[in-house]
């Protein structure tokens, strides 16, 4: 026998597509197609064995056949489903199994830290999408033994809380404590319908102790974070430009912007009249007159302009306007464009470098007397324009850069509002700037003849993201982070940061390059207070360690409406005053900025994560995270400890419509995961239930676009449908069979049941680690293959008749259902993670276990070395390659009709096979079982006194042992011809003497049982 000859070998697994077959293609890559349709090649609900009605002797045998028997329902719809799905939460203990997860010993943990969903609205499918993901990944690690830290939280402040939370009261006449009563009763109900639908959708997590940044604990921490910062000269108040939103009247930082692309701007070019020329062209004669022109799509800015810039290192030119003589100075390479844009000549006179341009002044189009020099600056583009920027310092950020290093007055003439001052003159005054403001500077620019051209440009332009205005840049006193000095520790700690999708790094690392300062300031009443001081008379800041360290210790014991509760004198106690060397509390004002809200959640892992180690195995959200929470904790997390706080970032796509459209209320193509779950009133939708939604987020690409739909859905139904209907026949296959009395030895199993035992070793070692690495969808591709090829098309159709029609307690059906017993663990365990309600249910019908023992408090796949023997492999396999050929031979016929003849020249091939059919001639063998013929003859040769309807065929299939050091390509050829045996009335395989008669296995079956 050759499995006990090779016993000691170690071989590599060749691979099926390493196998070289002639005569057909290798079965297990396919389903078998057979007319008839029993034994092989169907499903696993289809009764192969049943004897079809009418014949007298079939009816005779039908109750000896052993047919499944499960008491677990084939489907599960509307009411049902739902009322099984939360009686299955009830019952296997889903609410209590994170607490119990966590006081269960463990060598290994596992942190995924939840990234916190604002507090502003009912649950979505992009929360699903989310919440999901995570949970997928949470329940792997658990059932492979692992404590999962896993705290859900909710961003509670903000405008967007804020404005809901008011509605069309508006904030006039409310005080802050007002506001912010009703900002957290809004928020609190938001919470409550998110976290009810989290649980619904059978989320693990500690579900009692959430975190919450409205929390005094939380604050207290965040301020440590920001007290921390500020000791290190990270935290700075300064006046400069930041982004405005007029509509909400408050700052934004970069993250809280949304960039619509449609936006539609009066685009001016505009001349400034040179007043002194630069020496170069100062030299050149009849250049008294030249004007340089400018191009902005922002012509409000232009009352506010101090300078403007030139590229040094380019070429410029003067150029004469053929139709007016008119001399303009524009960079060289604009010229062309310039002049169709003009519909005339422009004739160069002259051409100079950029910095010869240096030493200029030019008369400022709108300002009489006013005058603004040429400078350089290496912001200045060629792409678009005339490649010489309009510079207002008050109103862009280079603009304000050069500013700084030329030592340029920031002039603001907009206020909060979004409104002309007085600085701006009494004919601007008060008027908005981004509509009759802009009006009005293009009348002034035509009254000063300054006016070349005016155009419609469309463009992306920033929008505050809640209120959907444009927003405007102008400088306020704000407080800043200092975000320059921290991006190079940020990159290199991203060095050490797992990212999937690999991509998503450049667009990480993108964002945070473009983040010049971060301004952490915001004039709200709903947030977390900056804890500051001002002096009444000279307005100067108060703020030290011990200050911020008091009001946090305020924060945690009374939460943070104690800083408009508390007299200042409880804010500045005497010993902190003392310390801080400063006078009297009543000097005093309290600040009136609360925290940007991406500083209250960036903050996250210094007030959850754990003490030991707050640095997170994953931090698992959408792309727009990438320029928010992404990049606020990790810029929070390196100025104070100079680490990350992930080991892993997760950046999955948006969900969005069938037609991949963003989902809208006036669109129509919303999908409610409530409706999704429970169904719609009006029918259209069903109640797909919990499983669907969480095998929807499973198989998707997250980490493109996510779309969801009916299609989706009732694929994800079908999909589900598959598995449940593979379950329930090995469900129904294990009736009376006890696996802690009744398994089979391996050694002792039949090869065909050895060998799935070794492929299901492999299922799990792959299914393992495409969890292990956030492929959700490659575990339900790894699954949906193994069912198809492995289970239904190969292994079903064989072993039915062994199970149906053996013996009910022989070693050959035994050792069936004892691989049978370890497929239907292996898959339930391996689609826990995904489908949880469905795995508790299969569990609670599954033989062997104790009352009231759940899946999920029991473990992973289990998986043993003895199940890889070596030559199994190539035994099994070496017989299907027969069998293809065998199969090829007849199609469309049914195999259990013919008789086989194997020949095969002696040689390894032929001594696996022999381990199969150790008889020349068989009925019974596993060779015959493999092969679902009626009889198998093995021989070294074809006899010569063959059937002359006997079909041939030959074929090669390929040994490769101890991995390629034993290689032998092994010919063989076969024989098919009708069988002369009748068919058994009991088991309809061809295997009796006569139609009215049993076969020798059924016979003996039947005497037994009787």
């Amino acid at each position: 026998m050759l499995l006990c000859r090779v016993s000691a070998v170690t071989h590599t697994l060749a691979g099926w597509a390493r196998r070289s077959h002639r005569g057909g293609g290798l079965l297990l890559s396919r389903a078998v197609s057979i007319s008839s349709g029993r034994c092989h090649g169907v499903s696993p609900g289809e009764n192969s064995a049943q004897p079809a009605e009418g014949g007298s002797a079939q009816a005779l045998y039908r109750d000896t056949v052993l047919l499944p028997r499960t008491e677990f329902p084939m489907k599960l719809t509307g009411q049902k489903l739902l009322d099984q799905e939360l009686q299955i939460q009830q019952e296997c203990g889903f609410a209590e199994l994170y607490s119990w997860q966590r006081d269960r010993k463990a060598k290994k943990g596992f942190c995924l830290h939840d990234g916190p969903p604002y507090a502003n609205g009912d649950p979505h499918v992009g929360h699903a999408l989310n919440k999901i993901l995570k949970d997928i990944r949470n329940r792997f690690e658990m059932l492979r033994g692992r404590q999962v830290h896993y705290i859900p939280g909710w961003d509670c402040h903000g405008l967007p809380i804020e404005m809901k939370a008011l509605g069309d009261l508006g904030t006039s006449g409310l005080g802050p404590l007002q506001i912010r009563r009703k900002a957290r009763e809004f928020a609190e109900g938001a919470i409550a319908r998110q976290k009810a639908a989290f649980q619904r959708w059978g989320v693990m997590a500690d579900w009692e102790h959430c975190y919450y940044t409205y929390d005094g604990a939380y604050e207290a921490a965040q301020l440590k974070v920001f007290l921390e910062m500020h000791s290190k000269g990270l935290v700075y108040q300064d006046y400069k430009p930041v982004f405005w939103s007029p509509s909400s009247r408050t700052a934004l930082a970069e993250a809280e912007l949304e960039y619509n692309p449609e936006h539609t701007s009066r685009a001016v070019y505009a001349t400034f009249p040179l007043v002194t020329l630069p020496p170069k062209l100062a030299s050149e004669e009849g250049l008294e007159n030249v004007s340089v022109l400018v191009w902005t799509t922002q012509p409000w800015t232009i009352p506010a302009n101090q300078a403007v810039c030139y590229m040094p290192n380019a070429q410029y030119s003067v150029v004469k306007r053929a139709d007016n003589s008119q001399l303009l100075l524009v960079a060289t390479e604009r010229t062309a464009s310039l002049a169709a844009l003009l519909h005339t000549e422009l004739q160069s006179i002259c051409t100079l470098s950029g910095s010869q341009l240096q030493g200029g002044l030019c008369k400022h189009p709108t300002i009489p007397d006013k005058q603004v020099p040429l400078l350089p600056a290496n912001h200045v583009t060629m792409a678009k324009g005339t490649g010489l920027v309009h510079t207002a310092p008050a109103h862009g950020m280079d603009d304000y850069s050069v500013a700084s290093h030329f030592k340029l007055p920031v002039d603001c003439m907009v206020d909060e509002d979004g409104k002309f001052t007085d600085l701006a003159g009494p004919e601007l005054q008060n008027l908005p700037v981004m509509t009759e403001g802009t009006d009005k500077v293009i009348s002034l620019l035509k009254e000063s003849s300054s006016l070349l051209l005016e155009e419609q440009c469309v463009h992306s332009y920033p929008y505050d993201w809640r209120t959907k205005q444009p927003v405007v840049i102008r400088p306020s006193k704000q407080w800043f982070i200092n975000t320059a000095s921290l991006k190079d520790k940020a990159k290199e700690a991203l060095q050490k940061v797992t990212i999937l999708p690999e991509s998503a790094r450049s667009s990480l690392l993108a964002m945070l390059d473009s983040r010049t300062y971060w301004c952490i300031s915001r004039q709200r009443s709903w947030g977390v207070p900056i804890p500051v001081f001002y002096h009444g008379e000279s307005r100067e800041p108060l703020i030290n360690k011990y200050t911020v360290a008091h009001v946090a210790k305020l924060f945690k014991e009374k939460g943070s409406d104690c800083w408009w509760e508390l007299p200042i004198e409880a804010l500045l106690p005497p010993e902190v005053l003392k310390k801080s060397k400063a006078g009297p509390a009543s000097d005093y004002v309290r600040g009136e900025d609360v925290l940007d809200i991406w500083f209250d959640s960036g903050a996250s892992w210094a007030a959850v994560l754990e003490e030991s180690d707050p640095r997170a195995d994953a931090y698992v959200e959408g792309k727009d995270q990438l320029g928010g929470w992404f990049q606020s904790s990790l810029l929070t997390s390196v100025a104070v400890r100079n680490k990350a706080p992930y080991k892993s970032l997760v950046v999955h796509g948006f969900a969005v419509s069938e037609k991949g459209e963003k989902m809208s209320k006036s669109l129509g193509n919303v999908v409610d995961p409530d409706e999704v779950i429970n169904g719609t009133k009006d029918g259209g939708l069903p109640a797909y239930g919990a499983d669907v939604l969480r095998w929807w987020v499973a198989e998707s690409n997250v980490f493109s676009e996510v779309q969801i739909g009916p299609s989706a859905l009732n694929s994800a139904r079908d999909s589900i449908s598959k598995v449940r209907n593979t379950l329930r026949f090995l469900l129904g296959n294990l009736h009376g069979f006890d696996p802690r009395l009744q398994t089979v030895d391996p050694t002792q199993m039949r090869y065909v049941d050895q060998y799935m035992l070794h492929l299901l070793r492999e299922f799990g070692m792959k299914v393992t680690d495409a969890y292990s690495e956030f492929d959700a969808g490659r575990v339900v591709r790894i699954l949906q293959a193994f069912i198809t090829r492995d289970l239904s098309s190969f292994y079903f159709s064989v072993i039915k008749d062994r199970l149906y029609c053996d013996a009910e307690d022989s070693l050959g059906r035994r050792s069936c259902q004892t691989a049978l017993e370890e497929i239907l663990d292996g898959v339930t365990r391996s689609v826990a993670p995904i489908l949880p309600h469905l795995a508790e249910e299969v569990y609670l019908h599954t033989p062997g276990h104790e009352t009231g023992e759940t899946l999920f408090r029991s473990g992973w796949i289990k998986s043993s070395s003895v199940w890889r023997r070596p030559g199994l492999e190539e035994a099994v396999e070496g017989a299907c390659a027969i069998r293809d050929s065998f199969l090829s031979s007849i199609p469309g016929k049914n195999p259990n009709q013919y008789e086989l003849t194997i020949a095969i020249e002696p040689g390894l091939l032929f001594e696996l096979m022999e381990s199969l059919q150790e008889e020349s001639t068989s009925t019974t063998s596993q060779l015959v079982e493999l092969m679902m013929a009626a009889r198998v003859n093995l021989a070294s040769d074809l006899p010569r006194d063959l059937h002359p309807d006997a079909l041939l065929n030959h074929g090669t299939f390929l040994i490769n042992l101890e991995g390629g050091v034993i290689r032998e390509d092994s010919p063989y050829s076969i024989a098919v011809t009708p069988t002369s045996a009748a068919r058994c009335p009991r088991c309809r395989r061809y295997t009796a003497e006569s139609a009215d008669c049993l076969c020798p296995r059924c016979s003996g079956v039947v005497s037994q049982a009787h």
